[in-house]
């Protein structure tokens, strides 16, 4: 009980010092606890760390293929890892930028933002409205400050009255200050002080500028939200395909008749997309000649085109690596190519039940192509083909061939064929470029130890167990520039919010570029009437980092110094003030 009477009475204790009574904590409620995370959403720091997760949130998006823009892909990465697939499926992982959780942050860093810039942007313009400070009492405190005494000549205003003719002095001096300040882009003010008493009359002008570094800085956060909105509304507006073209065919900009792949926003009227069409005329590549380094790597690409939209002339465009075209807002990209040989398969009675040009996949730099034929009509059962077309056959140690060179110059075709169940009967989709054996038997292949048909442009074989035959046309004879046609792998993207993107892209950097470099400064000039002179005061203050402050404050001392001069304002004396007057003779007039 002492102990306790102790602590009550003890003298270094305050008065309403608490030993052991709870304290009594104000409850926030509802509407306070929602204040304060709107408080915390609302912070830089907040929207710097939900910056900081867009963009590792991104990250997966350059990793893993994304359906947007590499449908293909998607497939291939599922066959070729089955088991991991629906895991990072089910994390949204092959849809990175249309995920829940990618939208979440995008959406919380667009909220963060706008409410970091609209109170800005509200005492910005208030700061922008006010007034230059008043000018210190004592500039003499602030660590950029420098001094100097203006001696006046005897007589100077013809008046006999000293402390009266430096007053007007002061005043003459101060409006120098105010009009180099003013040209120099500062905003002014004059915050002159009456003599009251013994004290003088004093003079002296308040300036700021670098309000553009605020401004700057509220013009980068405000197009960042510019550059989030673009990117939200305009991928909605988005959709980007794909398409193959062969040699002499075209391509009808529609839905269900031109994509092999189709990828759009959720705004997008797949219904009505822009009317237009193209024709592959004929597609130039070049190689390097055999014998010469890098023998085979390809010189140049360009897929001549004729292009058509609705009551408009036949145009012949050129696309190239890099070098898209436009066509009625829509942009298309030359993405890949390859050969597409002629493949007809007859049944036993000399009917033809199938010939298409078909699109086979490169799989080296000598355009080793893989392709798949699926006949699934016609003869005594399904068909599926696979072959390996070599534009230069040659052989191998193993007997396996191989492409020597990406040109024509030995065309080879070899395929296996397999009979049995396509898989295309139950409505699944399938990929065109792939065949499903799995209902399927082999019947040639070096697996099975049956040789492989081999074809040359113009040459027909049967087909095991009298299903009939296939051909490998030489497309020369139908009038095409080579035995074997050429197709191009087109990429058809239409981005509306990219200009915008662009756009505000800009803007963000200009105002990034003014938060930056664009000093805060604050500038006073004070004149103060003494006997015989005028006693200058000048002093800069910066608002955050600026090292040349120093130098700006010296550098209107010494312009000042020359309005004086060239106004015929008395005589500069460096830093002199009475305080430093001795007994003698008299500094430039100055009374001792």
């Amino acid at each position: 009980m002492s102990n306790s009477r102790s602590d009550v009475t003890d003298p270094l204790r305050p008065a309403d010092h608490a030993d052991g009574t709870p304290v009594a904590q104000p409850v926030l409620g509802v509407v306070g606890w929602l204040r304060w995370g709107w408080r915390q959403l609302t912070s830089m720091r907040t929207a710097l760390v939900l910056l900081l997760l867009l963009a590792i949130a991104a990250i997966p998006g350059s990793i893993v293929p994304q359906r947007t823009a590499d449908p293909n892909g998607v497939t291939q990465f599922r066959a070729d890892h089955p088991d991991i697939f629906p895991v990072l499926d089910g994390m949204q992982l092959f849809d990175v930028y249309s995920s829940a959780w990618f939208s979440a942050i995008y959406i919380l860093l667009f909220i963060s933002l706008i409410g970091c810039v609209i109170p800005r942007t509200k005492h910005h313009w208030k700061a922008l409205r006010a007034l230059p400070p008043r000018t210190p009492a004592r500039l003499s405190r602030l660590d950029d400050h420098a001094e100097g005494f203006r001696a006046l000549p005897e007589g100077a205003d013809g008046s006999t009255d000293a402390m009266g003719d430096a007053t007007v002095q002061a005043q003459r001096a101060v409006e120098i200050a105010q009009a180099q300040l003013r040209k120099a882009g500062y905003r002014v003010e004059r915050y002159d002080t009456p003599a009251r008493g013994s004290a003088p009359a004093v003079a002296s002008v308040s300036a700021e500028r670098g309000y553009a570094r605020e401004t700057g800085n509220l013009v980068f956060h405000a197009a960042l939200v510019g550059v989030l909105l673009s990117v939200g509304v305009g991928g909605g507006l988005t959709y980007t395909g794909q398409t193959v073209i062969v040699e002499g065919d075209n391509f009808v900009n529609s839905l269900a008749l031109g994509y092999t792949s189709f990828n759009p926003g959720r705004f997008v009227d797949t219904e009505h997309l822009p009317p237009y069409s193209l024709t592959l005329d004929s597609f130039d590549v070049s190689y390097v000649p055999p014998g010469q380094p890098g023998q085979g790597m390809a010189g140049s690409f360009a897929a001549n085109l004729t292009t058509q939209e609705p009551g408009h002339d036949p145009e012949k465009k050129t696309i190239r690596v890099n070098h898209p075209v436009d066509m009625a807002g829509d942009r298309v990209y030359l993405m890949g190519n390859g050969y597409a040989p002629t493949i007809t398969v007859r049944n036993p009675a000399g009917d033809v039940v199938f010939r298409e040009d078909v699109a086979f996949l490169p799989q080296d730099t000598n355009m080793t192509s893989l392709g798949v034929v699926k006949v699934p009509d016609g003869l005594a059962e399904q068909v599926g083909l696979v072959g390996f077309f070599y534009p230069t056959a040659a052989t191998l140690h193993t007997g396996a061939f191989t492409s020597a060179y990406p040109a024509l110059a030995s065309p080879l075709l070899t395929l296996d064929v397999y009979a049995g169940d396509l898989g295309i009967n139950d409505g699944t989709p399938r990929n065109v470029y792939a065949l499903d054996t799995s209902g399927m038997t082999q019947l040639t292949g070096r697996s099975i130890n049956v040789k492989s048909l081999e074809l040359t442009p113009g040459q027909t074989v049967a087909l095991p167990n009298g299903l009939g035959s296939v051909t490998f046309d030489d497309a020369s004879a139908s009038g095409a520039r080579e035995q074997v046609k050429r197709y191009v792998s087109l990429s058809v993207h239409r981005d509306v919010g990219a200009p915008f993107v662009l756009a505000f892209a800009v803007i963000a950097l200009l105002g990034l570029l003014a938060a930056l470099f664009v000093p805060r400064r604050r500038m006073w000039v004070k004149a103060t009437p003494d006997a015989g002179g005028i006693r200058l005061e000048y002093a800069g203050l910066a608002r955050g980092e600026d090292p040349a402050i120093a130098v700006a404050v010296a550098d209107l001392q010494r312009e000042h110094e020359k309005g004086m001069d060239a106004a015929g304002l008395g005589r500069s004396e460096a830093s002199a003030t009475p305080a430093e007057a001795t007994d003698g003779p008299s500094i430039a007039g100055r009374p001792a």
